[in-house]
């Protein structure tokens, strides 16, 4: 029980890094987009690797089918309730515009689906076959580029205090999942751990097509596409490690 904190902290200790690197300085729109379209190649192999095909395995398709409409609507309407509450926001008048909702919309998604991915560390680490060096990979890697791209985002209409709570807050909300996933290991069933993994699945690709990958795109233009491809080659490739 003891290691399943330690290791929910240190996957996500990335949410914080990223923050400060975030607010440390004006990053170059093409390192920041090189970065997230890297992340969004991890995030893509984890769905695929890690999420949707471990779901199938545990509980069948089905299940996987249920969390993952479960996690598509969850981050669709939290997104949603996010602009209302937040209100309407000024377009630039530029012919590539600034999404100035991409910083509050990539820290939705790194909460949304970073609970239920920690939740399966948890219950990874509970069957006492270590930890998935992949699922702990992917999920440090994918969460860094969130937490660099929403603070960097959110520096200019934020403060920067605002900022490091909120990522302090969704880390400490993260690492408890582990915590929750790996007591609650015994007492669920496979369908149940399936439909948690779908659920992650689900609200990280909305959240990838809403908001990453179009601000991966707009940032580091022509290159975007093989960084994606190089991100998730990375992440498939730790997938198999144990």
């Amino acid at each position: 029980m003891a290691a399943a904190p330690a290791w929910g902290a240190l996957s996500a200790s990335s949410l914080i890094i990223g923050a400060l690197l975030g607010l440390a300085r004006d990053w170059p729109d093409k390192l920041v987009g090189a970065v997230l379209a890297f992340g969004a190649g991890a995030l893509i192999s984890a769905v695929s690797f890690d999420l949707a095909e471990e779901g199938a395995q545990l509980g069948g398709g089905d299940s996987v089918a249920i969390g993952l409409a479960a996690g598509a609507l969850t981050y669709f309407v939290a997104h949603r309730l996010v602009d209302r509450i937040g209100g309407p926001r000024p377009k630039a008048p530029s012919a590539a515009p600034e999404n100035a909702d991409a910083g509050p919309a990539l820290a939705l998604g790194a909460f949304l689906d970073g609970i239920p991915e920690q939740l399966v560390l948890g219950i990874t680490l509970a069957a006492g076959d270590g930890v998935s060096v992949g699922l702990l990979a992917a999920i440090f890697v994918s969460n860094l580029p969130e937490a660099v791209g929403s603070s960097s985002a959110m520096r200019k209409d934020h403060p920067r205090g605002t900022i490091i709570r909120l990522w302090l807050f969704v880390a400490i909300v993260c690492t408890l999942a582990t915590v929750a996933g790996f007591a609650i290991a015994d007492a669920v069933s496979g369908d149940t751990q399936a439909i948690i993994d779908g659920f992650a699945a689900g609200a990280l690709l909305v959240m990838l097509i809403d908001s990453m990958v179009p601000e991966a795109a707009r940032r580091a233009g022509d290159i975007a596409g093989l960084l994606t491809v190089l991100g998730f080659a990375v992440a498939a490739g730790l997938s198999g490690l144990s």
